[in-house]
């Protein structure tokens, strides 16, 4: 063979790759919105990958994902979403407020969600087995245990009479639901409440004072994902102020609160992560059933409570699914 046409079929057996790999589809993408920064989000992130890949689906290899975070502020939630709709993502996955303002931006493209509270009532889906539409999700029911997280912060605290209530007004329907049950849960075991809001740090610090000038006996925090964004903070400013606090998660305790009772968060978004690998794969949102979170946890900072000089019940170190030393 001579030289020239050696070189002739080297060229193009070196250009063989290169058309075959511009013959390959363009690889899906799923847009991520959130209120919170993206360090807060870590956790929830590996959670959601770890379904993606229960489906067959790794980041970079054959999924991408865009993350579009507000930083806590939720007035910049609209133009996140406009942006991942003008880039045409296969999938939006979006918490708390944002999936209001994802079901607002499109509604064609798929949404997954993760709610606090029944789907269904707050509109976003026709039902639970049979979503329709274009969203399905997970329910993870942080604001169906109130009362239960009531009665397990007066066992841990029998003196605790006047309980505060730590709201976020930004997020409209989860604050309604908290108040609703929380009076009743109250009035049911003899507590006085009262309902503090704050949708700043700044808030936050203010309503801390507030406590403190009042005398309150303990604090619960509303299940929030700005809350979840400042966790060590608050768990700072409860021990600050000698304040027994119970919060809707163990990330909190974790930090440093003192006990948390509700759905695993890492179980919710891996699940959510499994919904989306189920949607790139061709399933339709509407015919995706939502799941209803059935993993619960109670889990007591046992260092934050000798610090605040509460003993804690024998029942409830036994019916904690996990004590942090």
């Amino acid at each position: 063979m001579k030289r020239r046409e050696f070189m002739s079929l080297l060229g193009g057996a070196a250009a063989w790759p290169v058309t075959a790999r511009a013959q390959q589809p363009a690889m899906p993408v799923i847009g991520f919105l959130d209120s919170r920064p993206a360090d807060a989000m870590l956790d929830r992130l590996r959670a959601v990958r770890q379904g993606l890949k229960d489906t067959g689906y790794v980041e970079g290899e054959n999924v991408a994902i865009l993350h579009r975070f507000a930083d806590n502020q939720v007035d910049r939630l609209p133009e996140l979403a406009a942006d991942l709709v003008r880039r045409q993502v296969a999938v939006i996955i979006a918490t708390g407020v944002g999936v209001f303002v994802a079901k607002a931006a499109t509604a064609t493209i798929p949404i997954v969600f993760v709610t606090a509270e029944d789907p269904v009532r707050l509109g976003l889906v026709a039902s639970i087995a049979r979503p329709g539409g274009n969203l399905t999700g997970v329910n993870i029911f942080n604001t169906e245990v109130v009362a239960k997280r009531l009665d397990l912060l007066r066992e841990l605290v029998p003196r605790a009479a006047r309980i505060a209530v730590l709201v976020n007004p930004n997020d409209v329907a989860s604050t309604e639901s908290t108040v609703r049950d929380a009076k009743a849960a109250a009035a049911a075991i003899g507590l006085q409440i009262q309902f503090l809001h704050a949708k700043t740090i700044g808030e936050v610090h203010s309503a801390f004072e507030t406590m403190a000038r009042d005398g309150y006996d303990a604090l619960f925090v509303a299940a929030d994902p700005f809350w979840a964004g400042r966790r060590i903070q608050l768990a700072q400013l409860a021990a600050f102020n000698h304040l027994p606090t119970t919060y809707s998660n163990r990330e909190y305790v974790e930090a440093g609160g003192l006990m948390s009772y509700g759905t695993s968060i890492s179980d919710a978004f891996r699940q959510v992560g499994v919904h989306a690998g189920h949607l790139l794969k061709g399933t339709k949102p509407g015919d995706l059933p939502v799941i209803q979170a059935s993993r619960f946890e109670l889990v007591i900072n046992a260092s934050t409570a000798r610090m605040l000089g509460l003993k804690v019940p024998p029942s409830l170190f036994a019916t904690a699914d996990d004590v942090i030393e």
